[in-house]
């Protein structure tokens, strides 16, 4: 990125001095997410299940100029939650934003999903969200400010598309929007912003299986009018409007990005 755009981001989505969260941080959208939230000029507490690879990520925003500090964390757990934001407040004294975005995908027939599968995903994607919104809207409603970003996906429910194989992912993304709503209700009088994040395909390590499968890939493709798959950075533009005063009056929203998926 050269000086110049990398000012007219600073400028256009200015988020100096705020403390970001951002989970699931290590690799993927959650990576490229801290590291933009970053080049907004944010504190970024960096999560994930390895602090070596938190750490990896702390050493690039740090190289950047940036400040950043690395937090491992099982979103399922909840003393482990709290540890994140125990943190945040430690070093910097507040929480202002939390991107939740930590999440798995298992690409499984309904009929073979054994429990376990279903706990994990609902764990990870759902609770985990729940978990991490609750322990940062405690600490939002004390400054009265904050926003919260939930990464959902078009694999959400409600929208006239199925998406067979991967049932117990499509509920905890549609858990996460219906929380979004009622989260939204429920802080806007904190002054606390919520909105949810729905992509489609993205170039990530959990579409790797997906890419890996022609059949599959040729039907994901077939569905996506601009004929590509998204960028990580294409989202965390979004998270970065969405973080920004630029986006004041936006609560309760699911922003659809997905390269006109849902609008075949």
């Amino acid at each position: 990125m050269t000086q110049k755009r990398y000012n007219i981001i600073k400028t256009i989505m200015d988020l100096t001095n705020k403390v970001a969260i951002i989970t699931g941080a290590r690799r993927g959208m959650g990576r490229t997410h801290a590291l933009a939230l970053a080049k907004a000029g944010a504190r970024v507490v960096v999560s994930d299940i390895s602090q070596e690879d938190c750490e990896k990520v702390v050493k690039e925003i740090n190289e950047m100029g940036g400040e950043a500090l690395a937090v491992e964390c099982d979103v399922t757990k909840k003393g482990e939650v709290e540890k994140i934001m125990k943190a945040a407040v430690a070093k910097w004294s507040k929480v202002d934003i939390l991107v939740n975005n930590a999440g798995i995908v298992q690409f499984k027939p309904f009929t073979e999903l054994t429990e376990e599968d279903w706990d994990k995903t609902i764990d990870i994607n759902l609770k985990g969200y729940f978990l991490c919104a609750q322990a940062a809207a405690k600490e939002m409603i004390k400054q009265k400010s904050g926003v919260i970003i939930n990464i959902a996906s078009v694999a959400m429910g409600q929208v006239g598309v199925g998406f067979p194989g991967i049932i117990h992912y499509c509920a905890s993304k549609g858990g996460i929007v219906a929380m979004t709503e009622a989260l939204a209700a429920e802080l806007a009088p904190h002054n606390i912003r919520v909105n949810a994040i729905a992509p489609g395909a993205i170039e990530t390590p959990m579409m790797e299986s997906a890419k890996q499968d022609p059949k599959m890939l040729e039907g994901i493709m077939a569905r996506i009018p601009m004929h590509r798959f998204g960028k990580p950075e294409e989202v965390s533009n979004l998270v970065l409007f969405l973080a920004s005063e630029n986006s004041s009056y936006i609560t309760g929203s699911t922003v659809v990005i997905d390269g006109g998926w849902l609008a075949t």
